[in-house]
């Protein structure tokens, strides 16, 4: 099972990127969209019922209620016995969550708050942040597997961003934001991506659009895949696709046996 996620910056906008043309190149098992920015009702046919190769893609969407913000989508081949919001009114009017419910495992599409200039928005991101811990910690409990994929806001290490020292004071790279790393890990959670690259450098997924920033590969590792402890034993691969464009972040990957 191929699951991608991307933080496309704008689904219309990628759109006229060619997402679909790539959709069908890749022919993922499932996609996690982030940062959709739109509404069904704004879409067209092409985005909200693909068909590739044959195979119709499910697609779910979480929108907010602030118009041109936020958003979460699930594209999925298999359809998911259920699917559904985080259950927060604080989090879900944002469109920040959806969790589709397979057999053997719980999938959360998620889109982390950026903390903002001035720590402006940290304490809402924390107290997200501390809901998806709750919710990956009480699927274990109950003996389901979860794999939390999206973007985290947050480079976790010096390792995860090309400037550590000029972004000590920044939004994504806070103590208290990487504190909360420290402490998702610790509960027994796995990065992927680490798991399989440790102590790999310049492996980044976003990058500003300001002074050729890609091209130069000044960028930060801030989307993530990571799954409960157990569950890792099925994970095969987790990889960063940073030459797909499109957007100012590139899809992440990863493969489940």
């Amino acid at each position: 099972m191929r699951i991608i996620s991307w933080n496309v910056n704008g689904i219309r906008a990628v759109e006229k990127r060619g997402f679909v043309k790539w959709l069908i190149k890749e022919n993922p098992d499932v996609l996690c969209l982030n940062e959709t920015k739109a509404e069904p009702g704004q879409l067209s046919p092409e985005l909200l019922n693909p068909v590739v190769k044959g195979t119709p893609y499910s697609t779910f969407w979480a929108c907010s209620k602030k118009k041109g913000y936020s958003g979460v989508a699930i594209y999925t081949k298999e359809k998911p016995e259920d699917v559904h919001y985080l259950g927060k009114e604080e989090f879900d009017n944002e469109g920040r969550v959806l969790i589709a419910e397979y057999r053997d495992f719980s999938l959360i599409a998620a889109y982390f708050p950026n903390s903002q200039d001035e720590r402006k928005r940290l304490d809402y991101k924390l107290a997200f942040n501390d809901e998806m811990l709750k919710l990956c910690n009480s699927l274990v409990k109950k003996g389901r597997h979860f794999l939390l994929s999206g973007d985290y806001n947050v480079a976790h290490t010096s390792i995860d961003l090309a400037r550590p020292k000029a972004n000590e004071n920044s939004a994504g790279y806070l103590p208290e934001e990487r504190a909360w790393m420290d402490k998702f890990i610790k509960a027994g959670h796995i990065d992927t991506f680490r798991h399989f690259h440790p102590g790999e450098t310049g492996q980044y997924t976003w990058w500003t659009y300001w002074g050729n920033a890609r091209k130069r590969n000044v960028g930060w590792r801030i989307d993530y895949h990571c799954v409960d402890k157990e569950f890792m034993t099925r994970v095969k691969s987790s990889i960063i696709r940073p030459e797909v464009e499109g957007s100012d972040h590139c899809p992440v990957e990863v493969e489940i046996i």
